[in-house]
């Protein structure tokens, strides 16, 4: 049995960015930041940041778009995916991203921008929101 699936919960380190493949679907990228807290041999709290790189197509990378900036507060689900090419000097390239099937946007106050700052289109189906009192980052099993 094979499994690859991911589960972060973190902070956009930039804006999203949105393309269209050929097809016209949809492709939004971002950067995500995850921070874990630890204490070291001294008994010292230590924090851990680790980045990375996120993707998301069709829908939700229309929402993702459409509701997340720098800094907002998100979950992402999906799986981990290592891409490889070779740059214009013939060099073998690796970017390691996350690809996301599913996301669930933080609380308002937690980074999002007003909704006067981006036009909002018309709601099509309930969009879940982390409430701020509802999670507590200790109480994930890592």
């Amino acid at each position: 049995m094979n499994l690859n699936k991911v589960l972060l919960i973190g902070r956009l380190t930039r804006d999203p960015e949105t393309k269209a493949l050929p097809s016209g679907q949809s492709v939004t990228s971002f950067g995500m930041a995850t921070d874990r807290f630890f204490k070291d041999r001294n008994g010292q709290k230590q924090q851990q940041t680790d980045f990375h790189n996120i993707v998301l197509f069709g829908k939700v990378a229309d929402i993702a778009a459409q509701y997340l900036n720098k800094g907002s507060l998100v979950l992402i689900e999906g799986r981990i995916r290592t891409r490889s090419w070779k740059d214009s000097s013939g060099n073998q390239r690796y970017r390691t991203e996350i690809i996301g099937e599913r996301m669930q946007l933080g609380p308002k106050s937690a980074g999002r921008v007003a909704p006067e700052e981006k036009p909002q289109a018309p709601a099509q189906e309930d969009i879940p929101v982390i409430e701020e009192d509802e999670i507590d980052i200790k109480d994930i099993p890592f």
